[in-house]
């Protein structure tokens, strides 16, 4: 038989003070005398009593808990972004649950029903599709706040952070047409969301301004993440027509395409050129001098976390822009 778990009845008890003082004190009111903390500190440390959060956090209607969703913890970048929204909350008195979406909708409707049993504060969330009309529903039944990170939902006038991939593309696409550089292929994910959307216009209106036509056949839009980035650089170059420079939509993509690349002996800087969209160390040891267009995942994951706390406390929010920078270096010029 375990031992019987220590109750807050044991600690009025030990401390010989009312129960409804215990309370008290362990709430942090602050019209309680030092001689009752100190009595009531005293029996819970010499007890081990441990408080029951969730029955207290039920009974004042909140958790202190945020819920926080992306595609996939294993992108580099959105660790950095989930690991300071941490931060930023844990200072604020919030813990956080970290979930996986695995860029799959139905994953991302399980988890929302999980953040509405457990009755966080709020939400932060990268979401599968915005164009859902599930998602609209969902958001506004949760009944807690939600800030959405780079994406905008069709009919929902929801708090967001969102970063300036438009304006960042749009210089990158624009410095390789400079350089001489007229069959550019751009590589990315989805077209149905926010990022995909943005940079395609920058790589377009980049070219509109240069009277380059737009060849579709250089637009390569589908999933995220490696495999899909691998196969569409292997078939951009399988035949004639070939791209004297890539741009590849986020770290899962740029690595796919740096595979492929190498598979088919085709060096970045030097038999084309390359910008990567989001930046990753590991890229110095893939190809040396690689040319990005950088959004800051730290101050992505503070703003969110700024942004939700602030709903939280009842204040209007509505979006934080987080601007992107293109870094030019040795891949992306003319050799």
């Amino acid at each position: 038989m375990g031992k019987n778990r220590i109750t807050i009845h044991d600690v009025a008890a030990k401390a010989g003070v009312a129960i409804s003082s215990v309370s008290r004190v362990l709430s942090g009111h602050l019209d309680v005398s030092e001689k009752m903390r100190a009595k009531v500190e005293s029996a819970v440390a010499e007890l081990g009593y441990e408080p029951d959060h969730l029955a207290q956090s039920l009974r004042k209607g909140a958790t202190n808990t945020i819920g926080f969703m992306i595609r996939d913890i294993t992108n580099p970048l959105f660790s950095i972004v989930a690991q300071s929204a941490e931060h930023e909350l844990r200072k604020a008195g919030y813990s956080m649950i970290l979930i996986n979406s695995h860029g799959d909708l139905e994953a991302e409707k399980e988890n929302f029903a999980l953040f509405k049993r457990r009755r966080i504060d709020g939400v932060i969330a990268s979401l599968v599709s915005e164009d859902s009309p599930y998602v609209r529903n969902t958001i506004s039944e949760l009944g807690s706040p939600v800030v959405l990170l780079d994406r905008e939902v069709t009919g929902l006038n929801a708090s967001a952070v969102i970063c300036d991939h438009a304006s960042g593309v749009k210089h990158a696409t624009a410095d390789l047409i400079k350089n001489g550089f007229s069959r550019i292929a751009f590589v990315s994910g989805r077209k149905d969301v926010f990022i995909s959307r943005n940079r395609i216009k920058g790589y377009e209106e980049a070219l509109s301004e240069a009277r380059i036509k737009v060849d579709e056949n250089l637009i390569r839009l589908g999933k995220f993440g490696e495999d899909f980035a691998y196969e569409q650089t292997k078939d951009l170059f399988s035949g004639k027509g070939a791209p004297d420079a890539l741009i590849t939509g986020g770290i899962g993509a740029s690595t796919g395409a740096l595979r492929a690349l190498k598979e088919l002996k085709i060096k970045p800087g030097k038999d084309l050129a390359f910008v990567a969209l989001d930046e990753w160390p590991m890229f110095d040891v893939l190809t040396a001098d690689l040319s990005s267009v950088y959004r800051d995942p730290e101050e992505m994951g503070h703003q969110s976390a700024r942004l939700i706390l602030d709903l939280i406390a009842g204040e209007a929010t509505a979006q934080a822009v987080v601007p992107t920078l293109y870094r030019r270096r040795a891949s992306s010029k003319k050799v």
